[in-house]
């Protein structure tokens, strides 16, 4: 049954896929974004099936406006990326609170009752039980460390959609993406830096062991899951999630930043050392999600890291040149 759905968000990573697969099911949908961290050419092809309200979600009455009319509204607008995390620590808690605020009343005034909500690992940063299941307490470490306004205004995120939630929907549900990549993921996480760093070693002298540095000591883990994958757990969510319902989207295949580093040089047929250098403060050792609730949906991941990092690599290897850092 065909539904109507508003995207915000829906020019960034995850929200174009999302976007892109609901267009695919032969839904209707609507995006809001300001194009502030996504990017209009991840929707290319679907623009013309979908409709686009360019603007902040920290404009009341905008988000008012594109929520009318809509059955559902999936919320993905959010400021992401660490490098902002510790520069802009105020704007990113202005949008995760006054956008939240503002998709809940848009939601009211417009009588939709049904509301997905995008929250994060990092809101219990580091994890006392691995594999994580939801139910683990919900953390910010260092209330002084600009780090965790990203995961605090996650916090705060979730808080007010389940108690705003009780009341006036038929369904809140919420999930926790854990290391998503592939193509077209943005510049600064660790998959595209060690590809680019790669890629630049790759015409250095043959068989001669090259330095690759990297943030940390190469021991913490993380459990990746490839965007196509992602996505097929995400429609579980949005079609089989239960009321008030929290489910992460991962896979608890764990595996060491070191480890990574060395299979993506090892595409571009180069030899190098890891170099270590201080984490940055607040960094998490371990994470691993438990997906045994969304894995009662009916979710599978098929893609391994092998061949997700495949198609990873050659979309960055062929369009560096949209890298903003190359100006």
């Amino acid at each position: 049954m065909s539904k109507r759905y508003l995207v915000t968000g829906g020019t960034g990573f995850i929200g174009s896929s999302l976007v892109k697969r609901l267009v695919l099911e032969g839904h209707k949908v609507r995006v809001l974004d300001n194009n502030s961290r996504g990017a209009a050419r991840r929707i290319t092809e679907v623009i013309g099936e979908i409709e686009f309200y360019e603007g902040d979600i920290r404009d009341p009455q905008l988000v008012v406006d594109a929520a009318k009319g809509m059955d559902c509204v999936c919320h993905l607008a959010y400021v992401n990326g660490t490098e902002f995390f510790y520069s802009k620590p105020e704007i990113v808690l202005d949008v995760a609170v006054r956008g939240m605020l503002n998709v809940l009343d848009a939601c009211r005034e417009n009588n939709i009752g049904d509301l997905v909500l995008a929250s994060s690992s990092e809101v219990y940063q580091s994890p006392t039980e691995l594999p994580t299941p939801e139910e683990v307490p919900l953390i910010v470490p260092d209330v002084t460390n600009p780090r965790y306004s990203y995961g605090g205004g996650k916090i705060l995120c979730e808080l007010m959609a389940i108690n705003y939630g009780r009341i006036g929907f038929e369904r809140v549900a919420i999930f926790r993406p854990h290391n998503v990549y592939g193509p077209d993921m943005g510049w600064e996480h660790v998959i595209p830096q060690f590809i680019l760093r790669a890629k630049q070693l790759e015409g250095c002298q043959k068989n001669r062991v090259l330095n690759f540095p990297i943030k940390g000591d190469g021991h913490q883990t993380r459990s990746f899951i490839y965007i196509d994958d992602f996505t097929d757990g995400l429609m579980k969510v949005i079609e089989h999630g239960e009321h008030l319902g929290i489910y992460h989207i991962g896979t608890e295949e764990e595996l060491s930043i070191a480890e990574l580093a060395y299979q993506i040089v090892s595409e571009f047929g180069v030899k190098v050392d890891i170099i270590p250098s201080e984490a940055p403060a607040g960094e998490t050792n371990r994470r691993c999600p438990d997906v045994s609730k969304l894995a009662k949906l009916g979710f599978c991941p098929q893609i391994s890291l092998a061949e997700g990092l495949n198609r990873t690599i050659a979309w960055y290897v062929e369009n560096s040149c949209l890298n903003p850092h190359n100006n």
